[in-house]
């Protein structure tokens, strides 16, 4: 039997922007529809197989096992365990690769694996109280013990670009590429609508280099990582099946070929993509000339442009229906949206063969995967 793992019935919600159209909902209840759509396109397909597990990434949410609760929410029944994994912005591709690695061993033949997030409504969380002090709210865990290097992302992308010579007015002419492109797509196919939301909320149409040239620095008077150029803060879930190309036989699928993850620099977490992605192309005997189609989470400009110097990737195969600048960036989503875009993107008549997704990492990891059209 063969057990290579693939992927079918990818879904996502529409992508949100913090405290409008989801203001009010969780993580499981964004997660929970979408699993509940793609279980119902496998019933439609004809897969019969019981659903061995809901693997989801999360990053901020109020812990409890968001998967088995959404999973028991999307009524997949009380026989469907679920487990939560936290590989911050990496999360949702990271659910998807343990998830094909348990297809790939024949332990499992059905998963439903992505993530979701919800900023919205993250818990507020503080440090306990230290000699009678009051607790301290903090906005983030640290990705790096004292000692290390622990930047904000904002901060880091910045510094990067500074490092790397990456200009303000590059990053720009990025980020109006990523908003037209976006404006210009149709994701209705892919999308579950929540709670009266059926499309992404953050894509605007006209955003031009001229506009995005007046906002002022996000993260220092001398940065050039700016709202415009940067992704949002966002809320939204992603999901897809993964199961055995055998079992999958006659479904549009994407073969997952190789998977890796990596680290590098804390200082510097933009970069985290490049070792993982060279370890991807190394694992499938692959070069970057035979990828026809790159889906990087675009959490800043400077961090793709980064990347794509670093590895010689052609530009115009980047997000070429724009990317989180766009469209928001729900942190523990945001890994299995880019396998979204790349199974719409691939499964046309007319499509790529091979495909890369790939997110940078506070702390200084990356982690990515290679896909191809199933034959």
């Amino acid at each position: 039997m063969n057990l290579d793992p693939v992927f079918v019935a990818a879904r996502r919600t529409p992508i949100g922007t913090a405290g409008h159209g989801f203001a009010d909902l969780t993580v499981t209840d964004l997660a929970a529809p979408v699993l509940a759509s793609v279980a119902g396109a496998l019933r439609d397909a004809g897969v019969d197989l019981p659903i061995d597990d809901v693997v989801l990434g999360n990053c901020l949410g109020p812990g409890g096992d968001p998967a088995r609760v959404a999973a028991l929410r999307a009524g997949l029944g009380p026989q469907v365990p679920g487990v939560t994994v936290d590989r911050q912005c990496g999360s949702g591709l990271d659910a998807v690769i343990q998830a094909a690695l348990r297809i790939r061993s024949g332990a499992d033949r059905l998963i439903l694996a992505g993530g979701a997030e919800s900023a919205s409504t993250a818990p507020w969380r503080f440090w306990p109280p230290v000699a009678g002090a009051d607790p301290v709210r903090y906005t983030r865990a640290p990705f790096a013990p004292a000692g290390f290097p622990d930047p904000d992302m904002g901060v880091a992308a910045d510094d990067l670009a500074r490092r790397r010579g990456i200009s303000r007015e590059r990053q720009d002419e990025y980020a109006a590429r990523s908003h037209t492109l976006a404006a210009a797509a149709d994701f209705t196919p892919e999308i579950v609508p929540v709670a009266g939301v059926h499309r992404d909320e953050r894509i605007r149409a006209g955003m031009t280099t001229a506009r995005l040239a007046r906002l002022r620095p996000g993260f220092g008077a001398d940065g050039t990582a700016t709202a415009g150029n940067s992704c949002g803060i966002s809320d939204g879930a992603a999901v897809v099946a993964v199961t055995t190309a055998h079992e999958a036989a006659g479904l549009p699928a994407l073969r997952i070929v190789a998977t890796a993850v990596a680290a590098g620099d804390p200082a510097l977490p933009g970069l985290g993509p490049v070792p993982a992605i060279r370890a991807v192309l190394r694992r499938a005997g692959r070069t970057v000339s035979d990828i026809g189609v790159v889906e990087i989470t675009e959490a800043f400009a400077s961090v793709v442009l980064a990347v794509s110097d670093e590895l010689g990737l052609d530009e115009s195969l980047i997000c070429p229906d724009g990317g989180a600048i766009a469209m928001g960036h729900p942190w523990g989503a945001s890994g299995a949206v880019l396998l979204v875009r790349l199974a719409s993107r691939m499964l046309r008549p007319d499509g790529p063969e091979l495909g890369l997704a790939a997110c940078a990492i506070g702390g200084g990891q990356g982690v990515a995967m290679l896909v191809e059209r199933a034959a």
